[in-house]
């Protein structure tokens, strides 16, 4: 595995790949690394990439400076698991080469995507997404993205990223599905920072899920929606939301639907840690 810092020297290298007509396969990450994120690279290389991921926590995506501050960090073992995964290249700028001092970053416009959800309750963080992934992209120019599902309105964003960036219209964005603990808590790096009796019921966001699915057609959802927010609250959390939309477009949804696409999505937070997570109902 060769490891870049600087966005020129990781440009040189790749150019000389890609000229030998191999597909270039890249998973974005912000370090404190997991199985997750081992999946993606294992999709990319199972399908005969040549594999490269970033770690780079992006300030502009927190709106919250405590929670940047807080962002798990564990590079070394990050390394390491990325070197046995068999990821090829590995890039960790600083925020100068993400963002070079004078030039400006554009600001992209994500419309009704990013005034729902985890917009609402995140002011600019899509801004700072959009931010981000359109920087890494202009530098890695890789054929494929991978990306978990677990960020089901992160996975849209990026899409409609996509769609407004001329050079990316030929980017193939991968989807892959989100890896669970046995409990099925979505796995997460956020995860770490649970104390163990929050990690003991952390997984009623998952349950919640599989509720909202069970019940599909055959009850409300609005009640189906309170009861998770009350088992949510009785066991100490801090719900967000847990929702109800279009798979499509994320137009929210007050019932099910099932002559459309459905996912259910959740958000709650429990001491000092947000988790979200989300389920596909049909």
């Amino acid at each position: 595995m060769v490891i870049f810092k600087r966005a020129a020297d990781i440009r040189a290298y790749l150019l000389s790949t890609r000229q030998k007509g191999v597909a270039i396969g890249f998973i974005p990450t912000m370090g404190a690394l997991h199985q997750g994120h081992v999946s993606l690279l294992e999709e990319s290389r199972k399908k005969g990439d040549f594999t490269v991921a970033s770690i780079f926590v992006n300030p502009t995506q927190f709106n919250d400076k405590s929670d940047f501050d807080n962002y798990p960090s564990s590079l070394d073992h990050d390394k390491t698991l990325l070197l046995d995964a068999g990821c090829d290249v590995l890039f960790i700028p600083s925020v100068e080469e993400v963002y070079p001092p004078g030039n400006d970053t554009p600001v992209y416009d994500f419309g009704y995507i990013d005034t729902i959800l985890e917009g609402a309750h995140r002011p600019g963080h899509f801004k700072g997404v959009g931010q981000v992934v359109a920087r890494l992209l202009e530098i890695v120019m890789p054929d494929k993205l991978y990306i978990g599902q677990k960020d089901y309105q992160q996975c849209m964003v990026i899409k409609n990223l996509a769609k407004q960036i001329p050079s990316l219209s030929e980017l193939q964005i991968e989807v892959c599905l989100t890896m669970r603990e046995p409990d099925g808590l979505a796995m997460s790096s956020r995860n770490r920072l649970l104390t163990e009796p929050q990690r003991a019921v952390a997984n009623l966001l998952y349950q919640c899920l599989v509720s909202i699915q069970a019940k599909a057609g055959a009850q409300d959802f609005s009640v189906v929606q309170k009861e998770c927010m009350d088992i949510l609250k009785e066991k100490g959390f801090e719900p967000d939301y847990v929702a109800l939309a279009d798979a499509n477009d994320l137009a929210l949804l007050d019932n099910y639907d099932m002559n459309r696409r459905i996912v259910a999505l959740i958000a709650a937070k429990i001491g000092d840690v947000r988790l979200i997570d989300n389920m596909m109902v049909n």
